[in-house]
């Protein structure tokens, strides 16, 4: 078929200076006005941290309307969950949210030992709970350092590279891996904490805490940090509930929701910790609920540490790599560094699952990516995306 004879399906006639992937601009641009510019950024873009494209109409430097469009990082992790046994599928999901893969591990595991009525030992408990929290505090270092620097700040994502570096440290440890972890087992986890973890995750503790009093000075209290965020994309709770946003964008909105507490799993019930909200839902209020949510899972690991109790890590008949699901369903949600993230497992009996469905918060809070910038400078629409925390191949999954 002659390409430029070929007419996609928004209607659009391709021409022969058009390149494949326009005809999403051209859709776009039948409704623009005369005097408005279409402008791509992405899908190769600083400002996106990833694959991906956002189509805006602007009127000067005013976002009339944004567009994000997806699909360039797809790699259909639920369909390889359905084409896999649970056990050969455990490794994606260290590749579905590589900031934060601890929590996807949790998450996958947690719908299977549901759905196969698998015991999880509390050291074990204890375990997912501290590695998970030290994967959560990585995250958000890196998100804070990403942030600033989309808004011109080079300097605070060294120190957030740092600090990641020590966690990083302190999980390769148990998990022998840095970057897509696969840490948990079906039924507890695969290697038992020994005397130098323990000593480097309590040391480490009192360090960052004492670094997050730098970072205040140094970034929070700069007044050109400030000016740039305060007042700037405000995302209330309907907006939030509309499209599904959780976690600190949510939490951000004034809304004291944390899976953690609201969905009980694992040995969270047992530890005393505080759920930052608000006080205001624009950039600088997403900004500080993230830094202010470091600090309790600090809080966490702290108490984790100190009632770690003894025992095995692993069921005594833990399951091996060739055991069935039953027949059935379950579904096991965690609250990931983004907001709560899902698994619904539908078995029925055979080697592997009959579905597999993935909740990513990352999804949801984009969405309402194209309402919260409408009106907004271009730049501000930049912070705005920032301030999602938006980690691509977890959006396209």
């Amino acid at each position: 078929m002659d390409r430029f004879n070929f007419i996609n399906p928004f209607g659009v006639r391709y021409q022969p200076d058009t390149v494949a992937g326009d005809f999403y601009t051209n859709n776009f641009a039948k409704k623009a006005e005369s005097n408005t510019i279409i402008l791509n950024l992405g899908p190769q873009h600083p400002s996106t941290h990833g694959v991906l494209r956002v189509i805006v109409e602007l009127d000067g430097e005013y976002v009339l309307r944004a567009e994000p469009v997806l699909g360039y990082l797809h790699r259909m992790h639920e369909k390889m969950g359905e084409v896999k046994t649970p056990w050969q599928f455990l490794p994606n999901m260290g590749r579905v949210d590589y900031l934060h893969p601890i929590a996807w591990n949790w998450v996958h595991v947690g719908a299977v030992e549901r759905l196969a009525g698998i015991t999880v030992p509390e050291r074990a408990e204890y375990l997912r709970v501290i590695s998970c929290e030290l994967n959560r505090v990585a995250s958000h270092l890196m998100w804070w350092g990403a942030f600033v620097m989309d808004l011109g700040g080079v300097t605070p994502i060294l120190y957030a590279f740092e600090e990641r570096e020590k966690i990083n440290d302190i999980l390769q440890i148990v998990s022998g891996s840095r970057l897509t972890i696969s840490y948990f087992r079906f039924g507890g986890v695969s290697a038992d904490a020994d005397d130098r973890f323990l000593r480097l995750t309590a040391e480490f503790v009192p360090y960052l805490r004492q670094r997050l009093k730098m970072y205040q000075a140094l970034v929070t209290d700069n007044i050109i940090l400030r000016r740039r965020l305060e007042k700037v994309g405000p995302i209330g709770v309907d907006m939030c509930q509309r499209y599904g946003a959780t976690g600190p964008v949510l939490r951000a909105a004034g809304l004291n929701r944390d899976t953690r507490r609201d969905i009980p799993y694992s040995v969270y019930p047992k530890f005393d910790f505080n759920i930052p909200t608000g006080p205001v839902d624009d950039c600088l209020g997403r900004y500080l609920v993230r830094l202010a949510e470091i600090e309790a899972s600090l809080s966490i690991i702290e108490q984790a540490l100190e009632s770690l109790p003894a025992g095995p890590i692993l069921p005594p008949k833990a399951p091996k790599p060739t055991f069935k699901l039953p027949a059935g369903e379950s579904y096991f949600a965690v609250e990931g560094a983004r907001g709560q993230i899902g698994l619904h497992l539908i078995s029925d009996g055979g080697k592997t699952p009959y579905r597999v469905k993935l909740r990513a918060p990352g999804f949801s809070n984009l969405s309402l990516f194209a309402e919260a910038a409408r009106g907004t400078l271009l730049a501000d629409a930049i912070a705005i995306l920032g301030s999602l925390d938006l980690v691509i191949p977890e959006v396209d999954r």
